[in-house]
């Protein structure tokens, strides 16, 4: 039998996910300089060659990191929370029948 998850309660729940968008927002501005850096120091090497190898640039700048950091927030969440112990896995009672 699954064990409740803490984030079966609305009270921990509204406030586990307050913090993952304070994490998104400030990892989003973290973004944005990086990608001014990125943009400055692809100038500063190369001067002006296309708007579209600037725009792909900051783009996959900004697509990597953003994922990187929600996918981590994700982690951070579900552990913190206790959601990952809450799960029943039958597997591991195969593997590891002492538990």
């Amino acid at each position: 039998m699954p064990q409740p998850s803490r984030l079966d309660d609305p009270l921990y729940a509204s406030v586990a996910w307050a913090r993952y968008w304070r994490l998104m927002r400030g990892m989003a501005k973290f973004t944005l300089v990086c990608i001014v850096v990125s943009l400055t120091i692809l100038f500063y090497l190369h001067g002006f060659v296309s708007i579209h190898m600037y725009i792909a640039t900051a783009g996959g700048v900004a697509l990597t990191l953003m994922l990187m950091a929600a996918l981590m927030g994700l982690v951070f969440l579900s552990s913190e929370s206790g959601h990952d112990e809450s799960i029943d896995d039958p597997v591991s009672r195969t593997i590891y029948p002492d538990e």
